[in-house]
């Protein structure tokens, strides 16, 4: 356990160059390896949510629309489930494999996931077995999102300078923007080109068939990657003594798992309630605002440029001034600023109001998760990292994640606030426990198991 989680300017030049010396690739090959599965799994994540109006209507006979809505964003739910169970074992092949076998794994089951939503005939064609294509197909992509945010969380942490380590991450995050950018631009040119029949018909499996074109890629450039040092440092030690990553976890590290969990929440909450299922919410005939489903993309869109350059800025800013501070700040940004754009949008809802209120939103969203990964994994050591980051982002995912979008679709037949005040009580949350949390995060170079 460690309270000082600061890096004085002597030990971030010191180290920053020891591993400067020994990085046999640049930091923007790195970066990009680890970015490469990320975009693709916010990438199918966001184009499910944005389309889930026409998914409802392909693979549920419920009889009207919005209990169509309400059983796709269900299923877009059950993808939940199945993170912790990909956590645990994708997590522990990293751990045990290394940090680049694991991100050339989940990739490739995230693909097949993609491929089953993609092509799956829909209820009229297949019945039943249409629905249970579409579990199957959102089964494995959470399965494979189990991993990946730990494995390549682990990685950049492990290959980053000690004096870059938190900016570096910050990129993490930041593809999360770029792949809803992509989603909402791909969304705005469907709605805009193609019938809503049509859409409803087909069209809307094209993000999907995209995704696809996004894993050749994603799969050469991981491949090229070479192993992080402290992975075959750790390898070096333990020899022939084969490690049990899960058993070593909760046995000597399940109270850091409980911690850095609670941080994760409004990590979950907001970037599943404000940024994947914000553009369904502002064109809901429940809410009242009345705006088109293309002018909720257009208002994706440039939410999603501010969360990009957020996760960068507030990164950047806690590489200087620490956990403390930037953690801090931005919960408490996160508990006022959706809240009350929200109020302001719907007391004089038009496109410029829902552009403003969107972006400062999303803002607000960028600034919390560009920090809160490198620190979760700065929690747990080496011979963990990955399938400790990967439980511990996961395991509360399920309920404050999975069924944050139905949540709030029900909610919203309540309070048109319900996005709002839904993330002004998990930032709260994240506020409480911040002091116990940071007593857990390890300083730079602090990677060592106390049994090692």
């Amino acid at each position: 356990m460690v309270h000082d989680t600061s890096v004085s300017a002597g030990e971030r030049t010191a180290e920053g160059s020891k591993q400067g010396g020994r990085r046999p690739e640049s930091m923007r090959r790195v970066v990009a390896g680890s970015m490469a599965g990320n975009v693709l799994e916010w990438f199918d994540f966001s184009s499910y949510a944005f389309f889930a109006t026409y998914i409802g209507a392909n693979f549920f006979q419920t009889g009207d629309a919005f209990s169509a809505l309400m059983s796709a964003f269900i299923v877009y739910g059950v993808g939940y489930v199945a993170r912790p169970l990909g956590a645990l074992l994708l997590g522990a092949y990293g751990d045990l494999k290394g940090r680049k076998a694991t991100l050339l794994l989940t990739v490739s089951i995230m693909a097949a996931g993609t491929f089953i939503i993609a092509f799956a005939p829909p209820v009229g064609v297949l019945g039943v077995g249409a629905t249970i294509l579409l579990c199957v197909g959102r089964l494995l992509q959470g399965f494979s999102a189990g991993g990946e945010i730990g494995g390549a969380t682990s990685y950049l942490v492990e290959k980053a300078p000690n004096d870059r380590k938190i900016q570096v991450v910050g990129w993490l995050q930041a593809t999360m923007a770029v792949s809803n950018i992509l989603a909402a631009v791909i969304g705005v040119a469907i709605t805009g080109l193609f019938s809503e029949q049509q859409v409803t018909e087909w069209a809307w499996r094209i993000p999907f068939i995209i995704g696809l074109l996004i894993i050749p890629v994603a799969l050469y450039i991981r491949s090229s990657l070479t192993e992080t040092e402290e992975f075959v440092d750790l390898e070096a030690r333990r020899k022939e003594r084969r490690r049990r990553p899960v058993s070593i976890l909760l046995k000597r590290y399940w109270r850091h798992i409980l911690i850095a969990s609670v941080m994760a929440i409004s990590w979950h909450t907001t970037t599943s309630g404000l940024i994947i299922f914000a553009p369904t919410y502002y064109s809901m005939p429940e809410t009242g605002l009345g705006f088109s489903s293309n002018e909720a993309f257009v208002a994706s869109l440039v939410g999603n440029i501010a969360m990009f350059a957020a996760c960068l800025v507030s990164a950047a800013v806690a590489q200087r001034v620490g956990y403390r501070l930037s953690l801090g700040a931005t919960l408490a940004a996160m508990a006022v600023i959706p809240l009350g754009a929200l109020v302001a949008l719907h007391a004089s809802p038009s496109l410029p109001a829902l552009l403003v209120a969107h972006t400062v939103s999303c803002a607000a969203v960028g600034s919390y998760v560009g920090i809160i990964p490198s620190a979760i994994a700065r929690v747990f050591p080496t011979v963990v990292r990955s399938t400790g980051t990967s439980v511990a982002y996961n395991l509360i995912g399920i309920v404050f994640a999975g069924m944050t979008p139905a949540l709030m679709t029900w909610l919203t037949t309540h309070t048109v606030y319900s996005t709002g005040l839904y993330v002004l009580v998990t930032a709260l949350i994240g506020l409480i426990a911040l002091p116990l949390f940071l007593r857990y995060v390890r300083r730079p170079g602090d990677n060592a198991d106390p049994e090692d």
